[in-house]
């Protein structure tokens, strides 16, 4: 194995929950009067719950408290949280728990880096919640990425360093966390053509030949 220990960012890479990050923040930006699209909704990606909003007030044309905020973040979350309860193991693609399960027998330690609190209600909703070796998420970090902290975190907690790991991510803000981290990096979907990660993957599959 090339590396020993891979860490993976959640949502894009090992599931989907991007649409209901997306209904979530739109039934609370239509609340509020501001607009707000799936183009908008982009902006949001790898960004922590906090910062996505501060995002979506951009367009407001009123300020907020401190108070006010963290009332809106926690209405998102909980309007997110009921969606969250769509999701089963079917939602696991065959190619994502095979491809995982391979890097498991050739004795690469797996982590989940990321900045989502719910990570494990979802790591649980999809049959992963005892899988991972790791697990470094929004209750265990307090700076969003492109900070390394969530991916430095996940590698203190496997007991290895950044140059022994490499980190799986679909976003820029992730390619760049990665790097900044030291870590090399695995890049697909949105963030596959970034020039910073040292694989790029068109499937998830292709993560064993990068590893060899």
């Amino acid at each position: 194995m090339r590396y020993e220990g891979i860490i993976f960012d959640l949502d894009g890479v090992l599931c989907t929950t991007d649409h209901y990050h997306y209904l979530a923040w739109k039934a609370l930006a239509d609340r509020l009067g501001i607009p707000f699209n799936e183009t908008d909704n982009n902006r949001l990606r790898g960004v922590s719950r906090m910062a996505s909003l501060e995002i979506i007030l951009e367009k407001s044309d009123r300020a907020y408290t401190l108070e006010e905020k963290e009332a809106m973040a926690a209405e998102k979350n909980d309007a997110y949280r009921r969606l969250l309860h769509q999701i089963t193991r079917a939602d696991l693609s065959r190619e994502v728990q095979s491809t995982l399960d391979r890097l498991r027998a050739q004795g690469c330690k797996l982590a989940v880096g990321s900045a989502s609190k719910n990570t494990p209600f979802i790591l649980e909703r999809l049959g992963l919640g005892d899988f991972f070796d790791a697990v470094a998420d929004g209750n265990c970090v307090t700076r969003s990425k492109p900070d390394p902290e969530v991916f430095l975190k996940a590698a203190e907690m496997l007991g290895l360093s950044p140059a022994v790991c490499l980190v799986v991510e679909d976003a820029h803000a992730g390619v760049e966390a990665a790097v900044a981290g030291g870590f090399a990096c695995a890049a697909m979907g949105d963030a596959k053509d970034d020039p910073r990660a040292a694989y790029h993957l068109n499937a998830f599959g292709e993560l064993l030949q990068a590893t060899e």
